[in-house]
């Protein structure tokens, strides 16, 4: 049996049989891989019997139930992410049964995907093992074969925060309209979805309140939550019902050309993806997002003691666990153990720099017995 430990994490099993790879992690002992790695292998060796339904679902119709399920479940973003990632897929597994996607199979792909980046294939791991538990969880498959599959390292690096200068500099080179889009977003500090999704019923200009509302929460459902205005919120917003189209539900909405309908439709924006880098690039200044706005907000309010909890709430994070990791914050520890570490640094390098002039080696003794020689 083939049992290794990984320092940190536990031991795994990673065998091959008949020309597949089968792996599995992390246990907590060794004897507890061995057992799974030969219950592993006796279900191979002895499968048990599929449904109709497990033995004859095509990949592609495994692909299409999902995309339906995300369809009615998640953003379109995320439907419109997973529809051209998992196309990629269709092409490479059309006319296979979802039950012949071999843990095999799905390694050589992230492979053949990691030599664009690891970020890449990372990503579309993820979105490949959703799939095969949404056919799990709907009783098409009886395994996930990308659950043995492991993600590619990466290198992780600190969110580029822009100072609050360059903010300026991009809203203002931007056209009148594009202005109070980004400052309400800089206003809110509220995903670029939650702006574009905002209707004028979402709107209270007595109370000065916004709402925003997000499906980043366990099952997809839209939960909403109340912003306060700021003034220039409020500026901005007042100027505009007075000046919106009645018609129109959506603070903000363009006018664009459909393909699938073959005819010019008016709504709210879904993307605007190439909107900011044209904006940094005129602006002079380095790239940066939308989701950056959230972090330049967040990062002011707790540089000036705002407390956390109303930073969370204000973001719209579940626990204050994720507000912690976005605001990159350290607490008092570390700071005091940087302050010590300085302190016998400095401490250390003035006894040394002593001891190098022969101040320390002549003890009252010694200097008095040298002045009575």
């Amino acid at each position: 049996m083939s049992i290794y430990l990984v320092k940190g994490k536990g031991f795994r099993h990673d065998f091959t049989l008949k020309g597949e790879r089968y792996t599995e992690a992390w246990f907590q002992t060794k004897k507890a891989a061995q057992a799974a790695e030969a219950k592993r292998r006796e279900e191979i060796k002895n499968p048990k019997p599929q449904t109709q339904d497990q033995t004859h679902t095509t990949f592609l119709d495994l692909v299409n139930m999902r995309l339906d399920f995300i369809k009615e479940y998640k953003t379109l973003k995320y439907y419109d992410d997973n529809r051209y990632a998992l196309g990629r897929l269709v092409r490479a597994w059309e006319g296979l049964n979802a039950s012949e996607i071999t843990t095999q199979k799905i390694q050589d792909f992230i492979l053949i995907r990691a030599k664009r980046s690891h970020y890449a294939a990372n990503y579309d791991l993820t979105l490949i093992k959703a799939l095969f538990n949404h056919g799990v969880r709907m009783k098409l498959l009886a395994l996930n074969p990308a659950s043995g599959v492991d993600f590619l390292p990466v290198e992780n690096r600190a969110k580029y925060v822009p100072p609050l200068q360059d903010i300026d500099k991009v809203i203002a080179v931007a056209d009148s309209e594009t202005q109070d889009y980004l400052w309400c977003i800089r206003e809110t500090l509220a995903r670029v979805s939650e702006i574009n999704r905002l209707k004028w019923d979402d709107v209270d200009l007595e109370g000065h309140l916004v709402t925003l509302y997000t499906r980043k929460k366990k099952g997809g459902s839209l939960t909403p939550r109340k912003i306060p205005m700021t003034g220039k919120l409020f500026e901005i917003l007042s100027r505009r019902y007075l000046q919106h189209d009645p018609t129109k539900p959506w603070v903000f909405w363009h006018r664009y050309w459909s393909r699938k309908a073959g005819e010019w439709k008016e709504g709210p924006f879904l993307d605007r993806k190439t909107l900011m880098k044209g904006l940094c690039l005129e602006a002079g200044v380095k790239y940066f997002r939308y989701h950056a706005l959230r972090h330049s907000g967040a990062s002011l309010m707790d540089h000036n003691n705002a407390p956390l909890d109303g930073i969370q709430n204000v973001l719209g994070h579940e626990t204050r666990t994720t507000t912690l990791i976005y605001l990159h914050k350290l607490d008092g520890s570390e700071r005091k153990v940087m302050q010590i570490y300085e302190q016998a640094r400095q401490k250390s390098h003035t006894d040394s720099h002593i001891k190098s002039k022969g101040i320390l080696s002549h003890t009252p003794e010694s200097l008095a017995s040298h002045s009575i020689n």
